[in-house]
C-alpha cells in the first residue's frame, strides 16, 4: 500500500469506524503516518481525519477516520455526526465501504455498533485489533467460523506491532467489488415494518434499517427538509412509535443474537482471576488515593511545561535575538528594520516560543492516553466537574492552564460533549498562567507589605497564592453560569470504556504531538502574526513629524541631565512611545480607566501587553526610561517613585496596585490564546464573547477594589 497526498483525487471512500479506544486511530496512523489532513464536518467543530492511499492495483482510495461511536443511538455530538453522515447517502463523506475496527479483547461490547452498520447495506469488514494482546490473555477465536456466521470478511491485526496490516490492501479491493452486504439478520417487528413503509414514502430509501433510524432521529437530522421532518414526525406520533423503548428492544435483540455466537467461537483459556488492569485500578481509581495520584501526575506535567520548556524556549528567544541582531547589521536603523525585528520577527517569535510547551504537554497527555490512564481520570472527576457544567477531562485543561492557556485550550479536544468542551475553553484562561508571574511580582510589593505571619508565612507569598485561587474560583463560577446560559440538545453522559493498561505506541504519540504543533503554528500563528504587526504599527508610528519632535525633546533633556548614550536611547524610546498612536490611544482611554486608578501610561501597558501579559514589565521599563532589558526589581523601584501630578500621591499605591492585580487576574490579555480559541471553536463569535465577558469582569472588579481602598 503506497501513501499519497490526501488532496489528490480518489475513486472511493473507505470509512474507519469503531468504538472509542478500539485502536481505530492507531491503525489510521499506521496506514498514513504524517500524510494526513484534518477537516471538519460541515457546520460543526467535530474533526475528521483523512488520507489518500494507493493500493497495489494502482487504485486510489480516501481513508476517513471518523470519531469513535458506540451505536446509532447517539449521546454526544461526535456520535451524532457519525449517524447523520451514514444516514445521508448524498453526504460528501458517505463511504463506499467500511472497515469496522473492534478490540478483540472486548469484542462483545464492540459488536453492537457493527451489527447496526451491517444492516445499512454498505460493504463492511470486521477488523479485529489487539490480536497480540488477545493471545497473551489466552483468547482463542475461530475467525473463519465467525466470518461465515456474520457473512462478512474478518481479519486479525495489531495496530501496535503492524501484525496483519498486509491483509488490508486485498480486503479493501474485495469490499469495493461488492455492491452491498447479505440480507440483514435483524428482523423488524410488524409495527416497525409498517412505520418503515410510511417513512420510505416520505424519504425514499432502499434500506429498511436506514428508514427506521430516520424515524428515531428525524427531529435533529440536518439533511432532512423541513417538510420531510414534519411528515416523519407526524407518522411517528400517529403510529405511537416510542424511540427509547424501541432502542432498548433493539439493543436486547441484537445482543441476544450475536452473544451466543461469540461465546461459541471465542474462548478464554486463562483463569478467572483479576486482570492486571483491574488490580491497578484498585489503586489508581481509589476514592482517596486515586485523586492524590492524579494530582501528583498533573504536578509533574505542570512542572514539565513550566520548567522543562524553559530551556528550549530560552534557546528560541536566543535564536530570534540573534536573527534580530543580524537584521540590524544588514539594514540601517529605520522603519523597515523595526518592522522586520519588532513586528514580524517578534510575531513569529511569539508563535514559535510556545511550541515547546505545546509539544511537552501533548507528549505527556498522549502517553497517558496510550497507556489508558486518561479514561480513569475522566471517570474520577466527572461527577464533580458536572456540577459546574464541565467534564471529567476538563480538569486536565484547567490544571495545564496554570502553565499556559494555549496548550490547555488545545487539550480540550479530548472532551466529546461540545457544550462541556466550549465551557472549558471559555473559562480556562481564568487560571493564572506563568505569563502573569512577572506582573504579580512587580505589583504585589505595592499592594501587600512584606510581613511574616506566625514566623512562617510571608504575607506577600500568601497574596500570590490567593491570586491563583481567585482565578480558579472565577473559572468554576463562570463555568456554572455558562452551564445555565448555554442551551444545547446534546445531553451529557459519562459513557466510556476503560481500556486495558498497555505500553504506549510511540508512533501514535509522535504523530499526535506533530499534529497539535502544526495546527497551532499554521492556524493560530496567522492570527498572532497579524496582531503583532498591528501592535507594532500602533507603537511605531505617530502623526507626521511628531516622532522627530519627541526625539528632539528627549535629546535636549538628555543633554540637560548629562545622560549617557544608553540612558539617552531609553529616554527617546519613552518619548516616542508616548507620542505614538499607541500612546495617544492610551491617553484617549485614560478617562475610561481613571476610575480604576490607571493613568495613560498604564493604558499603554494594557494595550501592548495584549500581545502577551509579560510584556507589561518591558512596556513599563520603556515608559519610565530604564531600558527594556531591566528586570522586575528595577522596574518596581522606578514605579515606586512615580507621583500622580494631579494628587501629589504615589501612582502605585495600595488601591491602584490591587486594582491592576485584579485586572490582570481576570482580563483576557493574550492574543495568542484568543487565536487558539478561534481555531478550536472555528468561529470569531466565542473568542469575542470570551474577551468581552473577561474584560468586563476585570473592569468591574478593578473598579470595586479601587473605590473601596481609595
Amino acid at each position: 500500500m503506497v501513501k499519497e497526498n490526501a488532496k489528490q483525487q480518489t475513486t472511493a471512500t473507505i470509512a474507519l469506524l469503531g468504538n472509542p479506544n478500539c485502536g481505530k486511530s492507531s491503525l489510521f496512523n499506521q496506514f498514513t503516518g504524517l500524510n494526513q489532513k484534518i477537516g471538519n464536518f460541515p457546520g460543526v467543530t467535530v474533526d475528521k481525519k483523512y488520507g489518500t492511499l494507493q493500493l497495489t492495483t494502482g487504485r486510489k482510495v480516501t481513508l476517513v477516520d471518523f470519531p469513535g461511536a458506540y451505536s446509532f443511538f447517539p449521546t454526544a455530538m461526535d456520535e451524532r455526526i457519525v449517524v447523520q453522515t451514514l444516514l445521508n447517502s448524498d453526504s460528501a463523506d458517505y463511504p463506499d465501504a467500511i472497515l469496522y475496527v473492534a478490540d478483540i479483547t472486548k469484542l462483545e461490547k464492540h459488536l453492537f455498533f457493527f451489527s447496526q452498520l451491517k444492516d445499512l447495506g454498505i460493504p463492511i469488514a470486521l477488523v479485529l485489533n489487539m490480536f497480540d494482546m488477545a493471545e497473551k490473555e489466552g483468547l482463542q477465536l475461530n475467525d473463519q467460523r465467525l466470518a461465515d456466521t456474520f457473512g462478512v470478511p474478518i481479519i486479525l491485526v495489531s495496530s501496535r506491532t503492524g501484525l496483519g496490516l498486509e491483509k488490508i490492501d486485498p480486503l479493501i479491493e474485495h469490499l469495493l467489488s461488492l455492491k452491498q452486504n447479505p440480507p440483514s439478520d435483524f428482523q423488524l417487528s410488524p409495527e416497525e415494518t409498517e412505520l418503515v413503509a410510511s417513512v420510505k414514502a416520505v424519504y425514499p430509501t432502499d434500506n429498511d434499517y436506514r428508514a427506521l433510524l430516520l424515524a428515531h432521529h428525524s427531529e435533529w437530522l440536518p439533511f432532512l427538509q423541513s417538510q420531510e421532518r414534519k411528515k416523519i414526525h407526524a407518522i411517528v406520533q400517529q403510529q405511537g412509535f416510542v424511540s427509547l423503548k424501541a432502542q432498548v428492544d433493539e439493543t436486547m435483540t441484537r445482543f441476544d443474537h450475536f452473544s451466543p455466537v461469540l461465546r461459541r467461537y471465542l474462548t478464554h483459556q486463562l483463569s478467572n482471576g483479576s486482570s492486571f488492569s483491574q488490580q491497578l485500578d484498585r489503586i489508581l481509581t481509589h476514592r482517596i488515593f486515586g485523586p492524590i495520584i492524579f494530582f501528583l501526575i498533573m504536578l509533574l506535567i505542570f512542572q514539565a511545561i513550566y520548567a522543562w520548556a524553559t530551556y528550549p524556549m530560552d534557546l528560541i528567544d536566543a535564536i530570534f535575538a540573534a536573527l534580530g541582531d543580524g537584521i540590524h547589521q544588514v539594514f540601517d536603523k529605520g522603519w523597515l528594520s523595526s518592522l522586520l525585528i519588532d513586528g514580524i520577527l517578534a510575531g513569529l517569535g511569539g508563535i514559535v516560543v510556545f511550541v515547546p510547551q505545546i509539544a511537552i504537554l501533548f507528549f505527556l497527555i498522549s502517553l497517558l492516553e496510550e497507556v489508558g490512564y486518561m479514561a480513569r481520570a475522566a471517570f474520577m472527576f466527572d461527577r464533580l466537574m458536572q456540577v459546574f457544567g464541565l467534564n471529567g477531562r476538563s480538569i486536565v485543561a484547567l490544571i495545564s492552564g496554570g502553565a499556559c492557556a494555549i496548550p490547555a485550550v488545545m487539550s480540550t479536544r479530548t472532551i466529546s460533549n461540545w457544550k462541556e468542551r466550549l465551557i472549558t475553553i471559555l473559562v480556562t484562561p481564568f487560571i493564572s498562567c506563568s505569563a502573569r508571574i512577572p506582573v504579580y511580582t512587580v505589583l504585589i510589593g505595592f499592594a501587600v507589605p512584606a510581613v511574616v505571619i506566625g514566623g512562617i508565612f510571608n504575607l506577600q507569598g500568601l497574596a500570590f497564592m490567593a491570586l491563583y485561587l481567585l482565578g480558579i474560583v472565577a473559572a468554576l463560577i463562570a463555568a456554572f453560569i455558562f452551564k445555565l446560559v448555554l442551551k444545547t440538545r446534546e445531553h451529557s453522559f459519562l459513557m466510556l470504556e476503560m481500556p486495558e493498561y498497555r505500553m504506549p505506541v510511540m508512533r501514535n504519540v509522535w504523530i499526535n504531538v506533530w499534529e497539535k504543533v502544526k495546527t497551532f503554528v499554521v492556524e493560530a500563528g496567522k492570527v498572532i502574526l497579524a496582531i503583532s504587526v498591528v501592535l507594532w504599527l500602533l507603537a511605531s508610528f505617530a502623526p507626521p513629524g511628531q516622532m522627530e519632535v519627541a526625539e528632539a525633546e528627549a535629546r535636549s533633556q538628555a543633554i540637560e541631565q548629562s545622560l549617557d548614550e544608553t540612558a539617552t536611547e531609553d529616554l527617546i524610546a519613552s518619548k516616542q512611545i508616548e507620542t505614538s498612536y499607541a500612546g495617544r490611544l492610551g491617553k484617549i482611554i485614560e478617562p475610561v480607566i481613571r476610575p480604576l486608578g490607571f493613568d495613560w501610561k498604564i493604558g499603554i501597558a494594557l494595550i501592548t501587553s495584549f500581545a502577551a501579559r509579560e510584556v507589561f514589565v518591558g512596556t513599563m521599563a520603556t515608559i519610565y526610561s530604564i531600558g527594556s532589558e531591566s528586570d522586575e526589581t528595577s522596574v518596581r523601584t522606578r514605579m515606586a517613585t512615580e507621583i500622580d501630578a494631579a494628587t501629589g500621591q504615589p501612582v502605585y499605591n495600595r488601591a491602584t496596585s490591587w486594582s491592576l492585580l485584579l485586572f490582570y487576574v481576570f482580563a483576557m490579555m493574550c492574543m495568542s490564546t484568543l487565536a487558539v480559541v478561534k481555531r478550536e471553536t472555528k468561529s470569531w463569535k466565542w473568542p469575542i464573547i470570551q474577551f468581552l465577558f473577561m474584560t468586563g469582569l476585570a473592569y468591574l472588579s478593578s473598579f470595586a477594589i479601587y473605590q473601596w481602598l481609595s
